[in-house]
């Protein structure tokens, strides 16, 4: 039975586009993109979603506070999922916040230390880096991700080049969804089941 961990952020917590930014709604667990891969998957596998809203790759948070930091979390969550064969990597969105200053090859560079930890503490694990759809600055949230469409535009190509450095899978969720207008951050529902399926066959891929 292989075992997936992802690691990620709101988008995999599933929390849908909103008009305040202190809302806190979430889909239900099989509408969102982890729950539908799942599914898909089927009986067979064994997946450990965990999804942290505000999540950054290794920066912390002097705002939202102390556990945002990817870095810091990932280690004890190799240990205690462990075994695991297959570890996916959706995060950077957070990152790209005003407050971080962060540019794209900073934020895959981030990423690029993920990667590396998970090498070390899980080393029979197949690595995935998911790179999330671009930020958009609108809605909601438009404020507190001021100038990431700048910024962060070069990060598709960083976290590609990063993977390949690195020895894991990329996949690109730009090619198949893009955030929700209404807070330029989250996913809706359809781009839940869109992502679900474009993986699908990706992580099949890593088991065989």
């Amino acid at each position: 039975m292989p075992h997936l961990l992802i690691f990620g952020d709101s988008n995999t917590h599933g929390t849908l586009a909103q008009p305040d930014p202190e809302g806190r709604l979430r889909l239900d667990t099989q509408a969102r993109w982890a729950g539908r891969l799942a599914v898909g998957l089927g009986a067979d596998w064994r997946i450990t979603v965990e999804g942290l809203p505000g999540r950054t790759c290794t920066s912390d948070d002097p705002v939202e506070g102390a556990g945002r930091n990817g870095l810091t979390l990932l280690t004890p969550l190799l240990q205690s999922h462990a075994p695991i064969d297959i570890v996916a990597i959706m995060l950077g969105t957070n990152d790209q916040k005003a407050r971080f200053a962060l540019r794209g090859i900073d934020i895959a560079n981030s990423a690029g230390r993920l990667l590396v930890t998970v090498a070390q503490i899980a080393p029979e694990a197949r690595r995935l880096l998911i790179c999330p759809p671009r930020v958009r600055e609108t809605g909601a949230f438009a404020e507190m991700f001021a100038g990431a469409e700048d910024r962060a535009a070069s990060l598709p190509g960083h976290m590609e080049r990063v993977a390949q450095e690195q020895g894991a899978a990329f996949f690109d969720a730009n090619g198949v969804i893009a955030v929700d207008p209404l807070d330029g951050i989250h996913l809706d529902a359809e781009a839940h089941e869109t992502l679900a399926r474009a993986l699908l066959p990706v992580v099949r891929g890593l088991a065989s």
